[in-house]
């Protein structure tokens, strides 16, 4: 089950998704973050909303490369022009640093529409920086070995 007052998407933003279903989720306890609030609150402004709302709960992060604007991530289904940044994004991955990561997906990566791998490229790339967060607090749990 999802904890819905510990349930955020952030960068939502295009055609795909109407009214309804922002109302939807909002009734149901979700917070939304369109991408045009992301970029007006700024990544150290959503982070902090991250941490206030997820606290000391697990988190599992999904990852939709679309949310990525299709400058920097082309190789996806759906490209969707004025989203994050590459830059943008990882300074909100890396922002998950104190918070309790247990996993994580990514999603939507079309290696087919990107020919030069640029997306892959990001999508590797994020995949890494999400193994390391998950790394480091395994590691944290690990006593040290004694010689």
């Amino acid at each position: 089950m999802i904890d819905t007052q510990a349930y955020l998407q952030i960068g939502i933003r295009g055609p795909t998704a109407g009214p309804q279903d922002y109302a939807d989720a909002r009734q149901l306890g979700a917070r939304l973050i369109t991408f045009d609030e992301a970029a007006e609150l700024g990544v150290c402004n959503v982070l902090a909303e991250v941490q206030q709302r997820v606290g000391k709960r697990p988190l599992y992060v999904t990852l939709d490369i679309d949310a990525v604007d299709p400058a920097f991530a082309p190789g996806t289904g759906t490209p969707e022009v004025g989203g994050f940044t590459s830059y943008q994004l990882l300074q909100l991955l890396r922002g998950l640093t104190d918070l309790s990561l247990i996993g994580a997906d990514l999603v939507e990566v079309a290696p087919p529409f990107d020919p030069q791998q640029i997306t892959s490229i990001l999508a590797a790339n994020f995949v890494f920086e999400l193994l390391s967060l998950m790394a480091r607090k395994k590691s944290a749990c690990v006593p040290p070995v004694k010689n």
